[in-house]
This record gives C-alpha cells, structure tokens and sequence, in this order.
C-alpha cells in the first residue's frame, strides 16, 4: 500500500462485544485499499490479527494504546499459552514508559506461565531471564540482574557452543553489572571471558575486540590499576584506529577513556591532550546540542578543575550544563553531574554558598530519578557534608562521586549512540522507534537531519527502500540549505541514496547518487583513501547488477588497486576486493579467472580468521558456485558442504545463511537431476526461512522459486505452477514494479504454462518478463536474449 497513516483512538464498539473500533487518519481519503483493511480489522476477531497490532503500536511508541489493547486481550482469553505471550509483552509496554518494576513483574509472572511446561533451562527462557535482569539493571538492583544474568548464562552455556559470541555477549552484561556493583574481580572474570570468546570467534581488528578491551581497561581503571587500565584502553585504541575512519565516534570514546586514566593518575596534561582530541572528533561528529558533547566539555573542565584553574573549569561546566539541559528532562542524572560539577568548581573558588546550591540541585535530582536504595543517595553520601566544610579530602570524595554518577549515566545520555547500536545489531524496530521520539522532542536541524538519516539506514536494513530514500533525501535537503554542494558530509548522504535505489532495482538512479558522492570524496580525500575504493566498488556493484561485466570490472579494479596499497597483504577487505572480482569473472563464464581470485580470497581468510568464521564458508560457497557453473557437481557439493559444515558451527540452527547453504546443495542436486535430494534440501532451506524471515521477505520467494523449479523438472507444472505462483505474490509486495527480480516469476511461470501446453497464457507471462527487462537492463543483458528466445520458442509451438 506504501501509505503512511497514524493510529487515533482505539475503543470497544460496545460493553459485551471484545471488537474494538480503531481510528486511522490516512494521508488520501479515496485510497479503497487502505478502507478495506480499515474495515477488517474492524470485522476481525482472529487472536493473531490483534496480538500484531500490538506489536505495531509497540514499533510506533504508541505506549499506552498498546497497554489498552494488551489489557484487554488479557482479559478476554483463558489459553495460559497466550496470557504468558500478553505478559511478556505488557513487559515490553512498561519498559518502554521507563517503569521497570512493573515491567519486571510482567516479565516474571510470563516466566511463571512458561515454567509450568518447560524445563528450568530450557532455551527459550533465555530471553526473559536475559529481560528481568535487564529490568533490574535499570533499577540499580544489581544482585537481582546478576541473578537473573546467571540464569541466562546457565541455559546458554548448555544450549550453545563455548565459542559463541551471544555467550560472550551474556558474560559482557554480567561483568559490566559486577562493575557497577564494585565487584571487581568478578567484572573482570565475565569480561575475561567475554573477550577469550571474541579473540577466537571475531578477526583480530573487530571493533567488538576493541569494546572487550575498553571493558576490561574500565575495570582496571574503577581498581585503581591505571598502568594495566592504560594497557587495554590503548589496546582498544589500536584496534579502533585501524578499523575505523578518523573521526569516528568510537575514536573520540579511546581518546577519552585514555584521558580519564591520565586525569586519575594527576598527569593532566596528557590527559588533557586525550579529551581534546576526543573533543575535536565529537564536535566535527555529532550535533551541536549532543549530550556526548556535552560530556566531552565536562571532562576538560575536570581536568582544569583538578589543574586548580577554576575559573577555566567553569567556563567547561557551563558549556557542559547549556547542552544537558536543552538535551535531557529535567530530572535526568546526567543533569545532577552537571549541577554536581559546578558545584565543585565554585567550592575550589571558595564560594561555598552557590557550591552549596548547585549540590542541592544536583541531589534533588538524584532523589528523583534514582531508586531510593541506590548508593548515590545513601545516607553517607558526601554531598550531605557541603554544608559543613569542603576540606580537600571532601572535595576528592566529592569528585569520586562526580566520576561514578558519570559512568553510570553515560549510557543513558548516548541516544545516538544507542541507535546506532541498535541498526548495528539489526533492531531496527527499537531504533525507528528510539529515532522517532528523538525527532519529535528536537527543533534543531542539525540534529533532525542525523535523524532522518539513521531512520533511512533503519528503513534500508528493513528492506523498506522506498521510505530509506524519503527520510536520506529529507537528511539532505536540510544539509544542502546550509553547506556547499561538494561539502565531504554530503558524500555519506548520496550513497545511501545511491544503494537505496540499487536495492531497488532503478539503476540508473543509483549510478546518478553514487557518482555524486564520488565526485565528493575524489575532492576532499586522498587518491589512497579508503572511502574512495568503497565509492569505487559501490559504482562497480550498480554495473554487475546491469550486466556491464567489463564497466564492473573497471571500477573493482580500481578499488582493488587502491587496498592493495593502503592495507597489509592479509586484510580481509582485501579479500573481499578479490572475491568481487571473482564474481564478474564467473558471471562472465571466465571460470579459470574466478577461480584464481577466489581462491586468493581463500587464502587471506585462512590466515586472517579463525576456522569456523562465517567468512570462509562464503568462501567455500562462492569456490562452489563457480565449480556448478562449470558442471563440475561433485567438486560443487564438496566446498557447498564444506560452507554447511562451517554455517551449521558458527551460527544458530534458524540463522538465514544457513538456508541459503542448504538452497545451494539443493541447485547442485537439481542440476544433477537428482530432484528427490533437490527437493530435501530446499525444503530444508525454505523451512528457515519461514521461521527466520517475515512472510513478505524476498528470499522465501526464492525458495518458493526453487521449489517451483524441481517440479517444473520433474514435469508436474500444476505443482510449479502453484510454487512460482506464490514466489510472484511476494515480490509484488516486497519489490517496486520494474525492479528485475519480477521477471524471473513471471518467467517461470510463462513456462509452466508451456509445459503444460496453455501457450496463450505462457506468452502473456513471457512477455511481462521481457517488458520488466528491457526497462531495467541494458539491452546487451543476456537474460534479455534469453527471454526472447523463451518467447519464440512459444510462438513456434501456437
């Protein structure tokens, strides 16, 4: 439907009736297929239509309207199945109103249900184990998340391999609670763990290492052990200066770190040298109002407020405060550091009655947002002692309690830094619905075009292409009102737009964003950079996907000659650099070629990465490929296994790449004739994919697609017919009208006809094909000749 629509009210049609009447204000008032859902839902009363809304309210932040629809399901059913599905999700609803507690309850009391019927540790209970400590997390009742923690990490180390990063990942949040908590053999135990996991799962230069190592060095540094605190946050710093562009936020992250270990061991210089090169990357980074900015200002002042030079610390401080009270509610904790560090500077200027004053704020607060257990607002709290006197030692205490409330807030202050966590690791609901509240509560435009941006990334990952393009063209009217036209921060912007429009099949459109963007980066960067080889290779992907092997291959040359020069021989970009080439070669049906490159692909994965590393089995799968295309079958089903052997390892049983291993053994034994083994394994495959993907995603009409095709081979087309067909309802839905991938049902289906000897209607499906083609391909595509030859062929047999 591609409309946008808000939720109004939701209300029961009348008191007997469990049908509840949703309003929805639409953006075209004759639009019939928007009325029609409208209607339905009005009319529904299938469980499973409603129990999706909710979660459609969720997404959009419509909190409370969730909680009303979830409170009444509950209400109406008896199925202890569905009550503990409700309670978990009335956890959620109260989570996202910030009310912990009650999203705790909910939590245990869907825990409770579960428990009737499944063993203590069974995997599925992983997740709400994981959800309650997480609650407790929130609240500052860190003995209750550990043991919640400990109850996740229990099922998870019976239920995955000891080498899987989602352990490490548990071990991770339990080590950082034993932070928190002062326990900190234990933190570094569960840290030590986490990064054991990483070094043998991730390669060497993996941003997550460099976050073990910074979690590690923050235990040593919270210890008091500044040399080996100093150690792992330079480790991390290593890492994060290779992997990462210069003016990364993470960049900023080290640099400040490493300012803190300087600033607590008194050498305030060097510390000072850190945060300012922290500084320097945040203020080029993020928007002028960012809460990390404002952080960055708070550190430089504490370096000059412990130089003695208060005055200098003042004017940080306040810079500090301007940005946390435009940014933050007004009882947020990171607005009591603030407060609490002005405070201090005015206590070493002997004005202890606006120290005095600025301490109380800061408390106010802290009484407010924290629980009434929490350490900061206990009774010995050096805040109380102000009043007094502020000898030196009060003043040292006082700043200890400035850097704890730091840390602990820092997450709460990072919004930005949250959603980009959150698209890292693919939650694009909670983003959108973290970038939404976001837009809503800022004026700045600054920071509503980042915004827009992040939702486009959001919309992308989603495959929503269509509103990407909207939100990054919305991100990039606001930068061109007041930047130049080949201004570097524009270049990010026009290749997202560029890969948008890739994604969705318009070409052209996706070469005119991309060589917009780098004209830009050819301007502004060194003819070595590695944004340039990246602008190189996003230019040769649109031509592979067009058919233009040789223009493909011009510009991977071009990327791959600038690797060559700016990475170690054993970099797996260059890897990747390689395998592209590969890629050509082999649709080219140079099959020697493509097998020269990736097997030097091959080979720099095997020294770079561990051996079950995801990496390689793309490896062996792409060796595979080439060995199919060549008719080589048992040489194909060697290294397609090989790649299983590996996926089946390295990731969970219903991961996506694992049925795309499993859907390249099933063409192998296709092409073989061998349709029974064909059809096993794309079962297998498609199987996954109706558990791992949502039922519109492109991919499982491709397993609809292949399936198709085994009974299409063994000449049962009313079967093909009914596959191919079910394939052609999805990428109606999920792709844009001319996009290239609708032709191939439409193929497929026009052959299924013939077969069946309805040539009329195979020549109506054949020719919707070759349509589609010829507006997205250019006319040299060789699936465009092969099209028509499908069609004369047909004509022949009318």
């Amino acid at each position: 439907m591609h409309t946008v629509f808000r939720i109004g009210e939701i209300r029961k049609l009348d008191k007997e009736s469990p049908l509840y009447q949703v309003d929805l204000k639409l953006t075209s008032d004759d639009d019939q297929q928007l009325r029609r859902l409208t209607d339905c839902i009005r009319e529904e009363v299938d469980d499973s239509g409603w129990y999706r809304m909710g979660k459609l309210l969720l997404k959009i932040g419509q909190f409370d309207k969730a909680e009303e629809l979830y409170t009444a399901l509950l209400e109406q059913t008896s199925n202890d199945s569905d009550k503990a599905h409700i309670y978990h999700q009335l956890g959620w609803v109260k989570q996202d109103q910030g009310q912990y507690k009650e999203a705790a309850s909910f939590f245990e009391m869907s825990l409770e249900i579960y428990r009737k019927t499944l063993p203590e540790d069974h995997p599925s209970l992983a997740n709400t184990y994981n959800n309650i400590g997480l609650m407790y997390n929130n609240m500052g009742d860190y003995s209750k998340a550990v043991e919640f923690y400990k109850k996740t990490i229990k099922i998870k180390e019976k239920a995955l391999s000891p080498d899987d990063p989602d352990l490490a990942l548990s071990y991770n949040n339990i080590g950082l609670v034993y932070d928190k908590m002062g326990d900190y053999s234990k933190a570094l135990e569960f840290h030590e763990k986490s990064h054991q996991i990483y070094e043998k799962a991730l390669p060497s230069n993996h941003p997550d290492l460099a976050r073990s190592y910074n979690n590690i060095g923050g235990v040593y540094k919270n210890m008091g052990d500044y040399s080996k605190a100093l150690e792992f946050y330079e480790k991390s710093l290593k890492i994060r200066e290779k992997a990462l562009p210069s003016n990364h936020p993470h960049l900023a992250m080290s640099y400040n770190n490493i300012g803190a270990v300087y600033n607590n061991m008194g050498d305030y210089s060097k510390a000072l040298e850190f945060y300012e090169k922290s500084h320097k990357i945040l203020e080029k980074a993020l928007p002028p109002n960012h809460p990390n900015l404002a952080s960055s200002y708070s550190n430089i002042g504490l370096v000059y407020d412990n130089m003695g030079d208060y005055s200098k610390a003042l004017e940080f401080y306040e810079k500090d405060l301007e940005i946390t009270k435009k940014a933050l509610p007004p009882n947020h904790p990171s607005l009591a550091t603030s407060y609490n560090n002005i405070g201090l500077a005015y206590s070493g200027k002997g004005d202890y009655s606006k120290a005095l004053s600025f301490l109380e704020k800061a408390l106010s607060i802290l009484q407010k947002s924290l629980p009434p257990n929490h350490p900061h607002i206990q009774s010995e709290s050096p805040l109380y002692q102000v009043d007094l006197k502020l000898t030196s030692d009060d003043d040292q205490q006082l700043r200890q309690l400035t850097d704890r409330i730091r840390e602990e807030s820092s997450g709460s202050t990072g919004w930005h830094r949250m959603g980009k966590l959150l698209l890292k690791i693919s939650q694009f609901d909670k983003a959108e619905e973290l970038y939404t509240a976001l837009l809503e509560q800022t004026s700045n435009d600054s920071d509503k075009a980042y915004i827009y941006h992040q939702l486009g990334v959001m919309k992308n990952g989603k495959g929503q292409y269509t509103e990407a393009a909207s939100f990054y063209e919305m991100s990039l009217e606001i930068k061109q009102k007041t930047l130049p036209e080949d201004h570097p921060s524009l270049a990010p912007t026009y290749g997202n737009i560029g890969q948008v429009y890739n994604n969705m099949g318009n070409y052209s459109k996706a070469l005119e964003f991309y060589e917009k963007s780098h004209k830009i980066d050819e301007k502004a960067l060194p003819p070595n950079h590695s944004n340039l080889a990246i602008s190189y290779n996003n230019i040769g992907q649109v031509y592979y996907h067009m058919g233009d092997y040789s223009k493909a291959l011009e510009f991977y040359e071009k990327a791959h000659k600038i690797y060559e020069k700016a990475l170690p021989p054993n970099h797996p970009s260059l890897a990747t650099s390689y395998n592209t080439i590969g890629q050509v070669y082999n649709n080219m049906g140079d099959y020697s070629k493509a097998l020269e490159f990736y097997e030097k692909s091959h080979q720099i994965y095997e020294k770079a990465l561990p051996p079950n590393h995801p990496y390689l089995a793309t490896s062996y799968n792409n060796i595979g490929q080439v060995y199919k295309n060549m008719g080589d079958y048992s040489k194909a089903l060697e290294f397609y296994e090989k790649d299983l052997e590996i996926t089946k390892k390295a990731l969970p049983p219903n991961h996506p790449d694992l049925a795309t291993s499993y859907n390249n053994i099933g063409q192998v034994y296709r092409d073989m004739g061998d349709y029974s083994k064909a059809l096993e394994f794309f079962e297998k495959s498609h199987k996954i994919r109706e558990k791992a993907l949502s039922s519109n995603h492109p991919d499982l009409a491709n397993s609809y697609n292949n399936i198709g095709g085994v009974y299409d081979g063994m000449g049962d087309y009313s079967k093909a017919l009914e596959f191919y067909e079910k394939a052609h309802k999805i990428l109606e839905k999920a792709l844009p009208s001319n996009h290239p991938h609708l032709a191939t049902p439409y193929n497929n289906i026009g052959m299924a006809y013939s077969g069946k000897g309805d040539y009329s209607k195979a020549l109506s499906f054949l020719e919707k094909a070759l349509s589609i083609r010829q507006k997205s391909l250019p006319s040299t595509h060789p699936i465009i000749k092969e099209t028509k030859d499908n069609i004369d062929y047909v004509k022949k047999k009318m």
